[in-house]
């Protein structure tokens, strides 16, 4: 491995994210990246899986 680039304008976050697991209504803190506006969370919600820091998977904003 090697490093390719550093993001200097990216800040690591743990937020409080809630998910719906079909009717149930989950929350767990959660390791995310703050990245151009945009928080990227860097694992699941209910597992703690990884998931790849990707603007697609950016959460919806508050709006």
């Amino acid at each position: 491995m090697k490093v390719l680039k550093i993001l200097d304008n990216a800040e690591l976050i743990i937020v409080d994210l809630e998910v719906n697991l079909g009717d149930e209504v989950r929350n767990a803190p959660t390791l995310c990246v703050r990245y151009q506006g945009k928080i990227i969370p860097l694992n699941t919600a209910h597992d703690g899986r990884p998931i790849l820091m990707r603007e697609e998977n950016a959460l919806p904003s508050k709006n």
